[in-house]
């Protein structure tokens, strides 16, 4: 592939995560020659969703990258006398303390040979004990994790039914059998008068169980990210999907449940005007406190007397003096503004609160939609744009060196892994594949990560394809508020019967220690002994992957040594809600890139394009009412270009 490759370029983009794939799509749209490579075999970097099989692969191919040197230096004999290089990284470091549980059961069907399987005990990554770990945890090796026999094979080998549909049926001939029984049973009063009490040994039957060969089997169902995000409804990213068009790539739903836990309790939060009326939380003053509240913060900037003289003060003790209870100011901080209780300022607070509600009503009753099949679906949706228009990409292709002219300074040109000499006028890089020299005076901050499957919602409701948000706050000083996602299956994120659920903080230790004590709130893991008992109220963890993700978007430009100028940094994922900073950190590097160009400008319809001497296109065109992409969507999945009509 290398030798196909052309040998310059108006700008090379390195790495595949949101910002970058942003700045790509948005150069190749004004006409620059873009190539676009990384080193991985996947797209998205840290913002990427995998299968399951595909997210034990990403952990293998964690612990056998993590100690790779390469000793390969041909590509030093293509650097000329007035020229040096730049190394880039060879490793990934930015994933750390990588811990594994499998708590379902895997009691397996003696015909299903499980791939995969992993150990009920952890496995603890490091890269002194990769492989080590690596063995222990029984993780597929790359071939078997990403081959279609090692997901198909088990349900190949099994009875040929659905396991969805199994499950159903196993389920209703469940209920026929109580039916049947209480159709036979006598009356409570002919039982107390005719018949002596006997004690029955029958067995209740058993609900089904889903164990860790389902999940196997299942894997091609299950869409896990990364990294945990949500998009406002009047964000950044939502109006630049909707610009350039690029919704058209993509499905989105709302997320119908805003959430709140206190005092060890889950509730739902009142969040529109409807829903503030009708609950059944609040007292008939406190909903008139919270409108008033409200009413305020959509038009605070107007009434600067009302809160200039708590600029200085947290968020949390502007509420104070405000006429609100305890109960309406634990929701507006934690659930509505969503702010930190310690370190967010009044200006932050209100600013955060009339976001919330400014993107209310929509799409929703609540502000937040996510993409169908996950988060890493968006970078992939702006690499089709760049490709559509020029651009060149190259996955599993990994860069030496950057090539810099000592006299200007100027980056001049790349040296892949094939030792081939790509010229370019720009260069944007991912900080992840800078190396530890460039690096040396960045000081990075982290982030910790849960990723688990459970058998169960946190708040049971009537309805079981809920997608929820919940923040639990601090609760010891120096840690940090957890923000807690549950996707259920109609977010085609995980397999029928399961939901996924994606915890996120700041780290102050490592992942486990910072969210296992939140995971063990909320929910009870996997036990034998616990499937006998029908009332547990907890929802049962069947899987559970923790981990620490570097979090650089705080990172300076000024932080990093010996930068040439025309040498672009984009950060990983940061630890906010939205996705703001991935595209204000895009636009910014563009338009030093590409100054004057329109950032993302709509493509032209295809409708529109009349060809010379054809006239009877432009009609058509005019007589055309639905686009195609609207006509595409499913009805259950949100329009981003009909605001006004919200999902079913």
């Amino acid at each position: 592939m290398a030798d196909n490759l052309p040998s310059d370029f108006d700008v090379i983009v390195i790495g595949t995560g949101l910002p970058e794939s942003i700045i790509a799509a948005a150069c190749s749209r004004s006409g620059q020659r873009v190539l676009h490579v990384d080193s991985r075999n996947y797209y998205g970097g840290n913002w990427a969703s995998f299968s399951f099989s595909g997210l034990l692969s990403w952990i293998k191919e964690y612990q056998e990258n993590s100690d790779v040197v390469s000793e390969n230096s041909s590509w030093q004999e293509q650097i000329l006398e007035n020229e040096e290089a730049i190394l880039l990284s060879s490793r990934d470091k930015t994933i750390q303390h990588v811990e594994v549980f499998c708590y379902a059961s895997q009691d397996l069907h003696k015909d299903v040979e499980e791939a995969g399987a992993l150990q009920k005990n952890h496995a603890f990554v490091t890269p002194e004990n990769s492989i080590e770990a690596a063995e222990a945890a029984c993780l597929p090796t790359a071939d078997e994790s990403f081959s279609t026999q090692s997901c198909e094979t088990p349900a190949e080998q099994t009875q040929r039914s659905d396991p969805e549909s199994s499950v159903e049926v196993n389920d209703a001939e469940t209920a026929g059998e109580k039916e049947n029984l209480s159709d036979d049973k006598p009356s409570e009063e002919e039982t107390s008068e005719n018949v002596p009490n006997v004690q029955d040994n029958t067995e209740p039957p058993k609900k089904n169980r889903i164990t860790y060969s389902q999940i196997i089997k299942e894997g091609r169902r299950f869409n896990i990210d990364l990294v945990s995000k949500l998009l406002y409804s009047r964000g950044l990213l939502i109006d630049l999907l909707i610009k350039s068009n690029v919704s058209r790539y993509a499905e989105f739903k709302n997320v119908t449940r805003i959430l709140v836990f206190r005092e060890g309790i889950v509730e739902q939060v009142p969040c529109s005007r409807a829903d503030v009326f009708n609950s059944k939380q609040l007292t008939m003053v406190e909903k008139r406190m919270l409108m008033k509240f409200l009413t305020f913060c959509m038009q605070y900037e107007e009434h600067p007397d009302e809160y200039k003289a708590y600029e200085e003060t947290t968020f949390s003790d502007y509420l104070k003096t405000q006429k609100l209870t305890p109960n309406l100011q634990y929701f507006v901080l934690h659930s509505i503004a969503m702010t930190s209780e310690t370190t967010s300022s009044t200006v932050d607070g209100l600013k955060a609160t009339k976001n919330f509600l400014h993107c209310l009503g929509r799409y929703g009753n609540t502000p937040f939609l996510f993409p169908l099949y996950g988060q890493g679906e968006l970078p992939q949706c702006f690499c089709r744009m760049c490709a559509v228009f020029g651009g060149i990409y190259c996955l599993r292709h990994s860069v030496r060196c950057l090539v810099v002219d000592k006299e200007s300074r100027k980056c001049k040109a790349i040296i892949d892994q094939f030792g081939q000499r790509i010229i370019s006028k720009h260069f944007v890089i991912e900080d992840s594949y800078l190396s530890e020299n460039t690096c040396s005076r960045v000081q990075y901050r982290q982030l910790s990560r849960a990723i688990l499957i459970t058998d169960g919602s946190v708040l049971k409701t009537d309805s079981d394809q809920q997608i929820s948000i919940l923040t639990v706050p601090a609760e010891e000083p120096g840690s940090f508020a957890v923000r807690v996602i549950e996707l259920c299956s109609s977010t085609m994120t995980c397999m029928k019967g399961t939901y996924l659920v994606h915890l996120t903080c700041m780290s102050s230790k490592t992942a486990r220690e910072d969210l296992e004590q939140v995971v063990q709130k909320l929910f009870t893991p996997y036990t034998e002994m616990e499937t006998e008992n029908e009332h547990v109220e907890k929802p049962r963890i069947l899987w559970a992957l923790y981990f620490n993700m570097r979090d650089s978007s705080d990172i300076s430009r000024d932080c990093y040594d010996d930068l040439p100028s025309n040498v672009y940094v984009c950060s990983g994922p940061d630890s906010g809600l939205g996705n703001d900073n991935a595209v204000k950190q895009a636009e910014t590097l563009f338009q030093q890139i590409c100054p004057n160009e329109d950032f993302c400008p709509a493509p032209p319809n295809p409708e529109d394009i009349v060809l010379d001497g054809d006239s009877s296109q432009q009609e058509a065109s005019e007589s055309s009412v639905i686009p195609e992409a609207n006509s595409e969507t499913p009805k259950e999945s949100t329009d981003l270009g009909n605001p006004e009509e919200p999902s079913e």
